[in-house]
């Protein structure tokens, strides 16, 4: 247990959180937010931080996962130093009434507000984060950069711009509040916070999102993960093979002959289920109409990523998203 004196928080009244739940939230983004601060609790012998768990009626709330949780409603809320939106799946129709006042009430009295994952959407729509950079989970950027055009978004883990913490949700929420623990009480119990829970280091904000490229795919080719970060990159306006190579610093023949060795397939394939993957992803996790998912994806229209999606997966969009939501995927 660390001294008060160590910990730097003799005599201070306890921080107040309110950790705002939006149906479908991240259980482990809740995790991630609320449990460093009760480590750092009992790790300095004292109350630090006292967090409510909020949501616009009170009551309980699902989790992605289907977890149920208590909450409070906003009306019950205590007066907090901090707020958080938890969000998750089903993010694009989410604009509650009620948490948006309430963010703004906070941010005119000069309090911190912050998302995790896709809650940065509540933020932006709620116009809190005009001129602001911020950031969220990976799989939600293109979206979230469709939508809010000038607002500038990151890849990074977590973001703090003007007050304005959000964070990529997932393990980097746990990141997100032991830099807060470091600016409030030291590195020192930030660090043994982080011991807590066997993060063995803690990550910087510039950090990027998604394990690398060798990691996933098993290559340690610099010629190819440039490849397939470029594919990576241009899902919407597909490029041709021969630019590929071009970044990679090889003629297209010679690309294609590195592809055969290492997948077994051209790179042109390749690319195609790049592509067909992420647009299953989407049409799993989200309500976008299946033409606008063939946009995305680069597909020219729905019947063109229908025919496609068909000969990869056995089954139209349309039935691979019935059957998730009937939970048979």
């Amino acid at each position: 247990m660390l001294s008060s004196s160590t910990a730097n928080v003799q005599g201070e009244a306890p921080k107040r959180i309110g950790l705002l739940i939006l149906p479908q939230f991240s259980m482990m983004a809740l995790a991630g937010a609320s449990e460093p601060l009760r480590a750092a609790n009992r790790l300095a012998g004292k109350t630090l931080y006292q967090w409510s768990l909020l949501s616009e009626a009170g009551g309980t709330v699902s989790s992605s996962s289907g977890v149920e949780i208590n909450t409070q409603s906003l009306e019950e809320a205590p007066e907090l130093d901090r707020v958080f939106v938890l969000a998750s799946l089903d993010i694009e129709h989410q604009r509650p009434p009620k948490i948006i006042r309430f963010l703004h009430r906070s941010v005119a009295k000069g309090k911190t507000v912050g998302a995790f994952s896709t809650g940065t959407f509540i933020l932006a729509r709620a116009g809190l984060l005009e001129g602001k950079k911020c950031t969220l989970h990976w799989e939600s950027i293109n979206q979230f950069a469709e939508e809010f055009p000038t607002i500038e978004v990151t890849r990074e883990l977590y973001v703090n711009h003007d007050n304005r913490w959000t964070c990529a949700g997932g393990t980097a929420a746990i990141d997100l509040m032991l830099a807060q623990i470091s600016v409030d009480y030291g590195g020192k119990l930030a660090a043994a916070v982080a011991e807590q829970f066997l993060h063995a280091r803690i990550r910087g904000p510039e950090e990027q999102q998604r394990m690398s490229i060798q990691w996933r795919f098993g290559v340690h080719d610099r010629r190819i993960t440039a490849a397939i970060a470029q594919m990576e990159d241009n899902f919407e306006h597909v490029i041709s093979i021969e630019q590929v190579a071009q970044v990679c610093n090889l003629s297209q023949r010679q690309l294609e002959r590195l592809w055969h060795q290492h997948f077994g397939m051209t790179p042109q394939r390749f690319y195609l289920e790049l592509r067909l993957a992420e647009a299953r992803r989407m049409l799993r996790e989200s309500t976008k109409s299946i033409a606008s998912i063939a946009y995305s994806c680069g597909f020219v229209s729905a019947s063109h990523l229908g025919s496609a999606y068909r000969k990869a997966w056995g089954c139209s969009p349309g039935e691979e998203r019935r059957k998730f939501d009937m939970g048979q995927a």
